[in-house]
């Protein structure tokens, strides 16, 4: 579920802030970060390479994962046997965009633009 929200928008009462909790409970552990970052140092990784990198049991790694791809953070591509990580560009970089900024920063008066 993707929120969109405007950039000189003011969230309402009612606005679901439930998919910007996944994602940062999904980023809010260790082991979680270090898989995205060794994603975004390497890039497209199968699964049986990113065990041994992040010295983790593949059925460990799996929950990480798990959540990863429950949060949008990440894509899974299949080939054969094998499942490949891949760091989701468009959601790491919307959680500190223009609308998740106009959510916890107040609008300035005199400026049409929140941020």
């Amino acid at each position: 579920m993707k929120i969109e929200i405007p950039v000189n928008a003011h969230p309402s009462p009612d606005v679901s802030f439930e998919a910007y909790e996944q994602k940062f409970k999904a980023l809010a552990d260790q082991k979680r970060l270090q898989i995205l970052f060794e994603l975004c140092q390497r890039g497209n990784t199968c699964v049986c390479d990113l065990t041994e990198i992040v010295d983790m049991p593949q059925s460990k790694l799996s929950y990480h994962l798990k959540i990863l791809l429950d949060a949008n953070l990440i894509t899974k591509e299949t080939k054969g046997t094998w499942s490949y990580y891949e760091l989701n560009p468009a959601e790491i970089g919307a959680l500190l965009s223009e609308q998740l900024c106009c959510i916890f920063r107040p609008r300035d008066e005199h400026s049409t633009n929140c941020c």
